[in-house]
């Protein structure tokens, strides 16, 4: 008997970061692709919603431009993952995305100066 992991629980969540204006270029029926994996082999993933807020003050914080943060589940993913630093929060993906592996889209919340203050799930 199959499981689902949706049910059961059964499943690795993690988080990316996209500007909202890329993710809409983003054609709907193939899988997403971040530059990175293009420049640096991988896509950058955040476990966990403070590990996402540090991440995004970090990198994003002084870019004015909106983001999203996708839901990932890591273990739907067809192509491999992992920690490349043992114990940090912040797997790699060594493919594309596909959107069987994507369980939902959050807007990013920021404060007046831009720091990251919260997600917003639509």
């Amino acid at each position: 008997m199959a499981l689902d992991r949706l049910d059961t629980g059964l499943m690795h969540e993690t988080f990316h970061l996209v500007p909202d204006l890329v993710w809409a270029a983003t054609a709907p029926d193939r899988p997403y692709a971040a530059a990175s994996l293009a420049s640096e082999g991988f896509i950058h993933c955040t476990d966990g919603v403070d590990a996402l807020g540090v991440t995004f003050d970090r990198h994003y914080g002084t870019d004015g431009r909106p983001f999203l943060a996708l839901t990932l589940d890591l273990d739907a993913l067809e192509v491999p993952w992992r920690y490349d630093v043992p114990g940090s929060p912040y797997p790699h993906i060594y493919g594309p995305i596909g959107r069987s592996a994507i369980l939902g889209l959050s807007r990013v919340e920021r404060t007046p100066d831009g720091r990251y203050a919260g997600l917003t799930p639509f």
